[in-house]
């Protein structure tokens, strides 16, 4: 496991950095100033320190130097942090060999985390993964516990089609063969009445009868 050292002499501060260090997945040692710090590197050898520099008895910066020339802890990769913003000061802890240089005033705790991450080159955010939780072990003498099958959601309801109306189909009449019409004669002609009689007249007197 990585392992970080973080050296600080405010308790409190080093107690924040700590716990959120171990949050991200690292091993965590802490030393509250230089000298200190130096031994425990010896000893823990971790991979990388954030140090703090304005610290007693051995500044960060002296911490940094002896580091440095101490081959069996020099490859160990060093994060300054300080409240000192100026130039020259950075420019020190650079050419003494910080691998970063942190203003306190100018970077939140994690902007610290983020130049750890990209300092050792690894993942970022191993907290964030959420672990699956163990499965309940098996009680003597009592039977598992199937797991539930999950539920298929409930399909929506759909309205019922309404059946189309049909209409009654009349039932077929056979075809009845038209009946055969008699067949029309013609009627005989009127016989022609006798031409009416004409009257006589008068002054006509009758024939007599033949003698």
């Amino acid at each position: 496991m990585t392992k970080i050292m973080v050296v600080e002499d405010d308790a409190s501060l080093r107690e924040i950095y700590s716990i959120r260090i171990t949050a991200e997945g690292y091993d965590v040692v802490s030393a509250g100033d230089g000298e200190e710090a130096l031994a425990v590197a010896v000893r823990e050898k971790p991979d990388l320190i954030l140090s703090d520099i304005m610290m007693p008895k051995i500044s960060g910066f002296d911490m940094l130097d002896i580091l440095r020339s101490t081959p069996e802890i020099a490859g160990i990769k060093v994060v300054m942090m300080t409240a000192l913003s100026a130039d020259d000061q950075r420019q020190r802890g650079e050419r003494l060999g910080a691998d970063r240089y942190l203003v306190k005033s100018q970077v939140g705790i994690e902007d610290v985390i983020n130049t750890i991450h990209e300092v050792l080159g690894d993942k970022s955010a191993p907290s964030s993964d959420v672990a699956p939780a163990p499965a309940p072990e098996a009680v003597p003498g009592t039977a598992p516990v199937p797991e539930a099958e999950p539920t298929a959601a409930p399909a929506p309801e759909v309205a019922p089609v309404a059946e189309p109306v049909v209409a009654p189909v009349a039932p077929e009449i056979p075809e009845v063969p038209a009946a055969s019409s008699p067949e029309i004669t013609e009627a005989p002609a009127a016989e022609e009445a006798p031409a009416p009689i004409q009257p006589q007249a008068e002054n006509e007197q009758p024939a007599s009868p033949a003698q």
